[in-house]
């Protein structure tokens, strides 16, 4: 025992300094709001009253998330009391380090003891994805289930039991119940088993396949007979069926909103709060006409604080002008900017931080705290760069085929979306890490064996 002991000692001293980090957020920096609210009130209703809905004057049915995360948290709800949020982040918490275990003894397989040892400790340490553990957030238990996916591709490839598929259709379904977009992670997996395996895979795709679509399909069956719609997922905008859709808003926002800052200035404050003149940044017009249409638009919102037709029109007029007059800036360079900042702005939005990190003379020192948070993920970022390199032979690695994939495949999807957030990224890092980790080592993974 003591032999062992002395034998996984920094892998141990690993896991108890991830513990240590993720105990350290849960007790300084408990942001139960927002989100977390509507996850407990889904969960609330599903174990009391048996529905899947709101709380508002009555309990209203809903589709506008998916039921992935309600249902973990009704689980833990029920097994440790509806008190508090705090059991289900523990269990969070436990599920992420047995992740980072098990990818850090893939690493090891691929690469050797060295390269394993490195991805343990980033993953056990990366404060990006570890603030996400110790939040009620689905962002965590995606992390788990495109850690998993990855697990079990390397396994399977190396053993070809069944066992693994099975858990990989698992894993893939899970996921693309937490978030409509992470359908992604399904995707790929079963696209790198058909295309690397040159159809010697084919029965285990579609057993991933039916394994996926077997809650999709209940999912989908309850909202055409209780909301007689049909949807698959959830709605883009999180909007039950005949809510209004202010797409005009979307549409001049996308034409100018780089930034997590506009993000929560200008963004999330649509339909509910005022919208602030001052937070708008000079490219947000093309003329001085414009300037004085779109501060008539926010005239006519303020007025009512909710998104009609009426002034959703104006703002789609605003967006057909800046559209036509500069059809590149809205469909590429925009889309690029945003994606550029979800990857490389300090990952600092838990913290008592400003958003506005870039203003250095009106907080230096915070400030200086943001950039060295942007130096670290830039720092993760160019390693993972590195790793990459060095693994270029990936295409004749499931894993580094299915990993490489995915982050390629959901970067092209967040060049859809309207706002930036930093946290769409952050999902990518196991792949990230694993990366990262190669490249510490300097070591070259080996393909796995089939």
């Amino acid at each position: 025992m003591y032999a062992w002991l002395r034998k996984q000692g920094w892998w141990l001293a690993a896991i108890a300094a991830g513990a240590a980090l993720r105990a350290v957020f849960l007790w300084t920096h408990p942001r139960f709001e927002g989100d977390p609210v509507v996850y407990a009130d889904l969960a609330h209703n599903l174990i009391t009253h048996h529905i899947y809905g709101l709380t508002e004057n009555v309990i209203r049915p809903t589709l506008i998330r998916l039921p992935g995360y309600p249902f973990f948290l009704a689980l833990c709800f029920s097994l440790f009391g509806q008190q508090s949020f705090f059991p289900a982040v523990c269990v969070q918490i436990v599920l992420a380090l047995t992740v980072c275990w098990f990818l850090a003894r893939m690493a090891m397989r691929l690469a050797g003891e060295r390269a394993g040892l490195c991805v343990l400790w980033l993953l056990c340490l990366c404060p990006f994805t570890a603030q996400y553990d110790a939040l009620p957030l689905t962002e965590s238990l995606a992390i788990i289930c495109t850690g998993t996916a990855l697990i079990c591709m390397e396994r399977w490839r190396a053993t070809g039991r069944w066992g693994w598929t099975l858990l990989l259709g698992v894993a893939c379904a899970a996921d693309v119940l937490l978030r409509p977009d992470r359908g992604l992670l399904a995707a790929i997996c079963v696209l790198v088993l058909l295309l690397l395996e040159r159809g010697r895979a084919w029965k285990q795709a579609v057993a991933v396949c039916l394994i996926v679509a077997a809650p999709l399909s209940v999912w989908t069956v309850r909202n055409w007979e209780t909301l007689h719609v049909f949807q698959p997922l959830a709605p883009k905008y999180a909007n039950d069926a005949g809510e209004f859709v202010s797409n005009g808003f979307n549409r001049w926002y996308r034409s100018w909103g780089v930034e997590y800052l506009s993000t929560v200035n200008t963004y999330w404050m649509w339909d509910g709060a005022p919208l602030c003149w001052k937070d708008l940044p000079e490219r947000a017009f093309d003329s001085p006409q414009q300037r004085l249409e779109t501060k008539n638009a926010y005239a006519a919102y303020n007025a009512v604080l909710s998104a009609t037709p009426a002034n959703d029109r104006l703002f789609a007029h605003l967006a057909d002008e800046r559209e036509r007059a500069h059809p590149l800036r809205s469909l590429v360079v925009m889309p690029l900017g945003r994606l550029a900042d979800m990857w490389l702005r300090p990952r600092t939005e838990f913290f008592r931080l400003p958003l506005a990190w870039w203003r250095w003379s009106l907080h230096p020192g915070a400030s200086s705290i943001c950039l060295l948070w942007a130096a670290l993920n830039a720092a993760l970022l160019l390693l993972a760069l590195r790793g990459a390199w060095l693994w270029r032979g990936w295409s004749g690695s499931i894993v580094g085929l299915a990993g490489l994939g995915y982050v390629l495949a959901r970067c092209l999807l967040l060049l859809t979306i309207d706002n930036a957030e930093q946290r769409y990224t952050v999902e990518c890092f196991p792949v990230v890490l694993l990366l990262a980790g190669f490249a510490l080592a300097r070591k070259t993974p080996a393909p796995e064996a089939v």
